[in-house]
Formats: C-alpha cells, structure tokens, sequence
C-alpha cells in the first residue's frame, strides 16, 4: 500500500497497545513491546483510522535484513529549524530523494530518505553519517533507523500523519 510518496512493506504491520505485548531478549538487553504485530497487509481504512487518531500503527523497515527507506525522526520545539536544516544538508549532500512528514503532534518531524535495498549495516553507517553531520549545526533530539542496535519488532516507524 501507497502511503504518502512512501512505499512501505507491506506483508504485515504493527498497532500499538496499551500494555506490554512482548518482552525481546536482545544484545544482553530486554525490550518491551507495545507494538503488536500483525501478519496481513495495511488497508486504507486502517491507515484512516490512523490518521483519525483511532489507532497508532506501524510499519516494518526491514524485509530480510534489508531496507528501502532510512528514517530520522525528530521530536523537539526546534522542528521548524530542524525542517530547513534537513533540506540544506541534503542539498549540499546531493540526497534528493526524501520525503518530509508530520509525525503525531507538530513538534514531531519525519524525514524518509529513499534508498536502494541496503542491508541494516549499510543503512546504520549512512543514518551515522548524517546524524553527524546534523548534530554539527543541532543538539540531538532525533533518532535514526533503522539501528543495528534494535531488534527487528523495534525497527519499525509510525506511520506518518500528514505532509508538510
């Protein structure tokens, strides 16, 4: 399914929960899942209901520890400033193919960076690279993924909510 400019995969999705759904064993770590995975595609009903607020769904960045999108996502008052800055280091970068998006509330920002079929190392090395770069000219109030640092069920994004 079409979301946006973005296409996700779309084999399955994820709705958040009001309580733990799984607890993940990873990396000496324990995460706790409030994401509930669901194995059938996303329907444009649910996305509206999404949209509406009804549900908090998810999709899945990685398809066999590959990904078609990188994605930075800021939450902070500075969200306009962080906007402007994102386009001028991709200009100056040479990234044109990204797409920016508002996330729950206006002070959260989605930026999805379209990629061709990188595995999770080569995504976490680039992400790296332009949190770097982000970081010389902003304090860091965002977070990249997907990250080799996560398991897969937290490798996932909230579908965004409206276009800038």
């Amino acid at each position: 399914m079409k979301i946006f400019d973005l296409e996700l995969f779309d084999t399955h999705y994820y709705i958040k929960r009001n309580t733990i759904v799984e607890q993940i064993q990873f990396d000496n770590r324990t995460f706790y899942a409030k994401f509930e995975r669901i194995d059938e595609p996303l329907t444009p009903l649910l996305f509206e209901q999404h949209r509406n607020r009804q549900f908090v769904i998810a999709a899945p960045l990685l398809k066999n520890n590959r990904t078609n999108y990188l994605v930075i996502e800021y939450k902070g008052e500075e969200h306009k400033r962080f906007r402007h800055l994102v386009r001028h280091l991709f200009k100056t970068m040479q990234l044109s193919d990204f797409y920016i998006y508002q996330g729950k509330d206006e002070e959260r920002v989605q930026v999805f960076i379209k990629v061709e079929q990188l595995t999770l190392e080569e995504a976490d090395a680039q992400l790296q690279t332009l949190s770097d770069a982000l970081k010389e000219k902003m304090t860091k109030k965002w977070k990249c993924l997907p990250s080799a640092a996560l398991p897969e069920a937290y490798n996932i994004v909230t579908l965004p909510y409206n276009t800038f």
